[in-house]
């Protein structure tokens, strides 16, 4: 191992012989995903469209998982997570996450309460 760094990507699934190996590796994996974002921003599929899970659409949520892996697995390779303790990689990786889902939950509600009232109310949709 170089540095005492691990030259493993997905949980040993994948090694690499050296750190500049493994960069170009988790590279590929973050272009991958980035890819699939785009191509999914670009066709936007009618399946996935037209689809509905908790109030918003399915593409959205993908999009909102995809971030998220991206997100943490730059944390976990380039910030050198998985070489920390474990209850310092939960603080880390735990607290980000509920706030993802908290904040998700009151874009669900107050959206759905801001449609109601402009669809059921007095005020007219003027945007």
């Amino acid at each position: 191992m170089a540095d005492g760094h691990k030259l493993e990507i997905f949980r040993g699934l994948v090694k690499f012989k050296s750190n500049t190996q493994k960069i170009w590796g988790v590279l590929a994996f973050l272009t991958l995903i980035t890819a699939v974002e785009v191509v999914l921003g670009i066709i936007k599929p009618e399946s996935l469209t037209d689809t509905y899970v908790l109030g918003m659409k399915t593409i959205n949520w993908i999009f909102i998982i995809l971030t998220l892996v991206k997100a943490y697995y730059i944390a976990w390779d380039f910030m050198h997570l998985r070489d920390e303790k474990s209850s310092l990689r939960r603080a880390i990786v735990w607290t980000p996450i509920f706030l993802v889902i908290y904040l998700v939950f009151i874009l669900l509600v107050e959206a759905d309460y801001i449609y109601n009232v402009y669809k059921d109310g007095f005020v007219s949709w003027n945007f």
